[in-house]
Parts: C-alpha cells; sequence; structure tokens
C-alpha cells in the first residue's frame, strides 16, 4: 500500500514539474510575443511532439502492442495501458536524448533544422529534464506496474539508443547494425510484458522486426545522403556511398523478410492467412528492391521505403487478427 502510495506520488510531482519547467523556460522570440498565451502553448506541446519524434513512437508502440496481444493468454487492459504508456515514455525520452546529443549536427540538416533545439525554441536544460523524467518514469512503469523483465528491456534499449547508437553514427555504418536491436525490442516487450518470460516466440517477432529495419533505415539513408553527408553520418553500408553494392544489400536483406515472414506459421504464433500475407507483402518488398537494385535511383529508394514502412504494421496485423 504504501508502495502504491509513493508511485502515486512520484507520477503527481513528475507532471507538476514537467509543466512548470516548460512553462518557466518558453521562449520568447518575435512571433511568439503576438501570440495568446494558450497558442504559446499549443507551440509548446507541439515542440515536445517533435521532440520525441510522436509519428515513430507511435509506430514502436503499434509494434509493443502488436507482441503483447499475440503473446497474451488473458488479456488485461490495465497490463495494456500501462506498457503504451511505459512504452510511449522510454521512447519517446530514447528520441529526446537523440535530439539533445545531435543538437548540433541537426542545425545544418535541412531536415532537422526547424526542430525546438537547433531552431532555438526550446533550451537544452527544458528538452533533458523532460527526456529525464519521462525515461525514469517510463521504466519504473515497465518495472514495477508489469514485470522487471519488461523494465529491463527498456532500460536496455534506451541505454543503446542514446548511449551507443547516436553516437556511433558518426563513426560507422555498423550504428544501424547496433540501432536494429532497441527498434525491434518492441514486439519483444509486448510478449515480456504479457507473459513475464522470454522464449522462442518473442525470439521470432524480435527477428522479423530487426531483418525489417535495415530496408527501411537504407533506403532513408539514401533518399537523404546528401543531408546525412552536412552532418558527418556515415549509414550506408557500402564505403561507396550511394552505388550498386549498397542497393545490394538491401534487397538481400528484402529477400529475407519472406522466410522471416513465415517463421509465426512454423512456432505456432499465427496461422495460415497471415503467411500468405507475410508472403505477398515481402513480395511487394522484393519487386521494389529489385527495381531499385537496377535504377539505383531516388525515386525507387523513396518507394522502396514506403513499401518497407507500410510493410510493418500489415503483417503485424495480419498475425494479430490471425493469432492461433
Amino acid at each position: 500500500m504504501v508502495k502504491l502510495q509513493a508511485k502515486k506520488i512520484y507520477l503527481q510531482v513528475t507532471e507538476k514539474v514537467i509543466i512548470l519547467f516548460s512553462i518557466s523556460n518558453l521562449k520568447m522570440t518575435p512571433k511568439t510575443e503576438s501570440l495568446s498565451f494558450p497558442s504559446i502553448i499549443l507551440a509548446k506541446v507541439s515542440d515536445f511532439g517533435q521532440l520525441v519524434k510522436l509519428r515513430l513512437t507511435l509506430l514502436v508502440l503499434f509494434s509493443a502492442v502488436a507482441g503483447y496481444i499475440l503473446g497474451a493468454n488473458v488479456f488485461l487492459w490495465t497490463d495494456l495501458f500501462f506498457l503504451m504508456v511505459g512504452g510511449f515514455l522510454v521512447t519517446g525520452s530514447s528520441n529526446a536524448f537523440n535530439q539533445i546529443i545531435e543538437k548540433e549536427t541537426d542545425k545544418l540538416m535541412d531536415r532537422t533544422a526547424n526542430r525546438p533545439l537547433p531552431s532555438g525554441r526550446m533550451m537544452v536544460s527544458e528538452a533533458f529534464v523532460f527526456a529525464a523524467l519521462m525515461g525514469i518514469t517510463g521504466v519504473i512503469i515497465l518495472w514495477f506496474f508489469l514485470n522487471p523483465l519488461s523494465g529491463l528491456l527498456g532500460s536496455l534499449a534506451l541505454l543503446i539508443y542514446v548511449a551507443i547508437y547516436t553516437p556511433l553514427k558518426k563513426i560507422s555504418p555498423i550504428a544501424v547494425f547496433v540501432g536494429a536491436f532497441p527498434g525491434a525490442i518492441p514486439p519483444l516487450l509486448g510478449w515480456v510484458a504479457a507473459t513475464g518470460k522470454f522464449g522462442v516466440e518473442p525470439g521470432v517477432l524480435f527477428a522479423i522486426q530487426f531483418i525489417w529495419q535495415f530496408i527501411h533505415f537504407w533506403a532513408l539513408a539514401w533518399k537523404l545522403d546528401g543531408d546525412y553527408k552536412k552532418a558527418g553520418f556515415r549509414l550506408l553500408p557500402s564505403a561507396g556511398g550511394k552505388n550498386k553494392s549498397t542497393a545490394f544489400q538491401i534487397l538481400v536483406y528484402s529477400c529475407f523478410l519472406v522466410p522471416a515472414g513465415l517463421l509465426p506459421l512454423m512456432f505456432n504464433i499465427s496461422g495460415y492467412v497471415s503467411a500468405v500475407i507475410s508472403i505477398l507483402a515481402g513480395g511487394l518488398v522484393i519487386v521494389k528492391a529489385v527495381k531499385f537494385y537496377f535504377s539505383c535511383d531516388d525515386k525507387d529508394a523513396l518507394k522502396l521505403m514506403i513499401a518497407a514502412y507500410l510493410y510493418l504494421p500489415v503483417i503485424l496485423l495480419a498475425y494479430v487478427f490471425d493469432k492461433v
């Protein structure tokens, strides 16, 4: 009872600290000075949404929820709620710390120059407090409201993404390999949140998302190679950058999607309907990857990236609705 009250007090205090700190650090510019207070608050909320990379965070959350549903024998809405809140906070914290570390490099890239930190709309101290509170609160929720293994996975994902992957981006393309580990944890986390244990089945979900990330990220890195070079990021797998070698490696990983997508059928996670859907979805990615390999064109890289982006939610939904 005392522990539960302490948790409630912690969450209430955390919420008030975030609100007070955010309001006290509102940075007035010629644009914001002419706005009403509610408009300024809305602008600040929008900046926090950019800081946590809201769309990316929601996709991560989607994977975790799918993992929970696939692993749960007894569906508990309270557990799902704590998974969503804890997962959102840990992922948002990771993204926020990433932007704090990359503030100066973000100024150099067209697509990131208008983010809250490089544009000067948000102070680093403000972002740091926000990120730290999110990370700590998220891990606490996963650990105590679900189970210790969930908290451990959340902590590991946060640590690898912030402390290893982010600084490696300027050093070596191996950063993509390292970043694929925390990126593949969400469905594993969802399964562990539901069952309280590891196993082959969550490992299968981890493997699918692990492979998928190389295709999606390298296609994105190809499209944004010029921007990444401005910041000194080395993310394409070939030393030559945008060449046939890079396109071939993307094609090879694309071909792995089909056999990987059949693993849930083999391990009795889902049925034949989802297996067929995974073959079709993986086949579409392969077709786009083949076309991209022969053209090495930015437009085909974009089409491949979109196909890969759609692949993940499609097959996860298929697995969920075809759960054995």
